[in-house]
């Protein structure tokens, strides 16, 4: 027990933490917008795949790695228009269009890597973001390893957040957009083109995710390779219902999860073999299916999630 203990007490983990969250960060934010102007976007698996794919893809072409991260959030864009077009346009099922981008976006991914890179047996490798040295702050024990040696897309993730709250609270646009969630209808009447924000907003989070699934290729690991995104896209919906649709809320789940998941790869060398490793594998699924459980039951989901707006009618 003394030993799991140290775990917590230790630069190494809470560096980890913070670097495992950001992806989830990314991706539960830009689901959020989403799902904030009433449209649930399941696509979310897809789209961080090809935005992995797509980011790491223009700098191995030879592109500057933030005009690759711009790429990567257009691509993802590119797709939450898609999306947008079939469920808020035509009014068809948010559930069968979100899973059919998944399916399309994944797809593309694999075949453009393979048609880019055919005799590619191993996962080729680009220069990723460096760690930035901060003056004064990235020397400092525990905390300069824990927070301050992280690379700018890291810092990018996390400043994300305050920007997305102010804008959602603060501003005409993110009362349009929660609006458009909640009573759309309202929305109607002050002259608003609810189809118009619910299109941005869904691009919009499409972009963000695609930025998360970039994060992976571009600045965690320097490749890519079938399957690295492994369920993130998942975890991102369930952190949503998790935040009760807050972001301040998304960003603690994601940094929850994200220890559990660090934590689960420390205590495997603990256990000495004696507990099958799989266990651990599966704790900070379930552990965070119980937290979303309990969460879930005092969240107040958007009025107009899932429901189609027909201009004209009441939802």
């Amino acid at each position: 027990m003394s030993d799991l203990l140290e775990i917590f007490l230790t630069a190494g983990f809470w560096a980890a933490t913070i670097r495992i969250a950001c992806p989830l960060i990314l991706g539960t934010i830009g689901e959020l917008i989403c799902e904030r102007a009433g449209v649930l976007n399941l696509g979310i698996e897809g789209i961080m795949t090809i935005g992995a794919m797509s980011g790491w893809m223009w700098v191995y072409q030879g592109g500057d790695l933030w005009t690759g991260l711009m790429f990567a959030a257009f691509i993802g864009a590119l797709f939450g228009i898609l999306h947008s077009m079939f469920t808020v346009h035509l009014g068809l099922s948010q559930h069968v269009s979100g899973i059919g981008i998944t399916m399309l976006a994944s797809s593309l991914s694999f075949f453009v890597f393979r048609m880019m890179l055919p005799s590619s047996t191993t996962p080729p490798k680009i220069v990723p973001f460096k760690p930035i040295n901060i003056p004064g702050l990235s020397d400092m024990p525990f905390l300069g390893e824990a927070i301050f040696s992280h690379t700018p897309m890291t810092y990018f993730s996390f400043a994300v957040v305050p920007v997305v709250i102010y804008v959602l609270y603060r501003t005409p646009v993110g009362l349009a957009v929660r609006m458009s969630g909640e009573n759309p209808m309202a929305v109607e009447a002050q002259g608003i083109n609810v189809l118009t924000i619910r299109t941005a907003a869904v691009a919009t989070g499409s972009a963000f995710m695609a930025v998360g699934g970039a994060y992976l290729t571009m600045s965690a690991f320097d490749a890519f390779y079938f399957g690295m995104i492994n369920g993130r896209g998942w975890i991102c919906v369930a952190l949503v219902i998790f935040a009760s649709w807050r972001p301040g809320k998304a960003l603690l789940g994601a940094l929850l999860f994200a220890g559990l998941d660090a934590m689960q790869v420390r205590a495997q060398q603990f256990a000495g073999g004696f507990i099958p490793y799989q266990f651990f594998l599966m704790l900070p699924y379930v552990l965070s299916i119980a937290a979303m459980i309990v969460m879930a039951r005092r969240a107040r989901y958007p009025k107009a999630l899932l429901i189609p707006f027909r201009r004209g009618e009441r939802i």
